[in-house]
């Protein structure tokens, strides 16, 4: 099986050593100058300018497009999948551990991540721009109706499959990147996101956080599994907790 996952960076980075993995430099198409020792996203069929906004996406977009494997997946520079709890690059999953699950599963995510007091929808609009959530829902139940209730569902839940995280068959990866570009692009075509601070520009990269597990909601028929993954760098809890209470507190529009 010819697997390949995807590493989505923007600057040069230890990377794991396996030949499974495949280092992609994210938004390349945006600065041309930049040298680094990756591929580029802007390469072949691509929409590496769209990276401000897509985020990983333009990774994604990239392997589903350009790539012949049997399999895709994507991490980030930061954030791997494991073999055993850690941190450490060495435990970082391989690509013959990937072989083996993939011969019993069909897509593989990370541990889900739980809110607890939030549901996914509240944590959403907690956290960001209102207007881009309510276009993505009724572009959803509007145009893909077979959806809506999966939308409800996993609206209504306190825990998720985040950070774009996934390793997938063939099949199933061009099922989900089709719709979720679909989707994606016509949430873009009704979004002004010009009065954006630049972090909340990266809408359609947190959008899309929710969209797999929608999509894997009514596509019951793949077996998933859930990973371990870290974190590869050290957490400022202070700063995180507080990014939390003045979003609790704030909140978005």
């Amino acid at each position: 099986m010819k697997i390949k996952i995807l590493v989505a960076t923007h600057k040069n980075y230890q990377m794991p050593t396996d030949p499974v993995y495949l280092p992609v430099a994210v938004g390349q198409a945006l600065h041309p100058d930049r040298q680094l020792p990756y591929q580029g996203d802007d390469q072949g069929e691509n929409i590496s300018v769209k990276n401000p906004h897509y985020n990983e996406l333009t990774a994604i977009y990239w392997g589903w497009k350009n790539l012949d494997v049997d399999a895709m997946g994507l991490v980030h520079y930061r954030r791997h999948f494991m073999s055993r709890p850690g941190r450490k690059m060495q435990d970082v999953i391989s690509g013959a551990e990937v072989a083996a699950l993939l011969e019993q599963y069909d897509v593989l995510l990370p541990k889900r991540r739980h809110y607890w007091i939030e549901t996914n929808r509240s944590q959403y609009l907690h956290a960001h721009e209102h207007a881009p959530f309510e276009t993505m829902e009724k572009v959803i139940k509007r145009d893909y109706p077979e959806y809506g209730a999966a939308f409800d569902l996993v609206m209504q839940r306190t825990w998720g499959h985040m950070f774009n995280m996934f390793i997938m068959k063939k099949e199933p990866l061009d099922q989900f990147s089709q719709w979720m570009f679909d989707v994606l692009g016509k949430v873009e075509a009704q979004t002004d996101v010009s009065t954006f601070t630049p972090y909340e520009q990266r809408v359609y990269g947190f959008l899309s956080e929710h969209l797999l597990d929608i999509w894997l909601e009514v596509h019951a028929e793949y077996r998933v599994k859930e990973i371990p993954y870290a974190f590869m760098e050290s957490t400022n809890w202070f700063k995180k907790g507080g990014n939390f209470l003045k979003r609790k507190l704030i909140g978005h529009r």
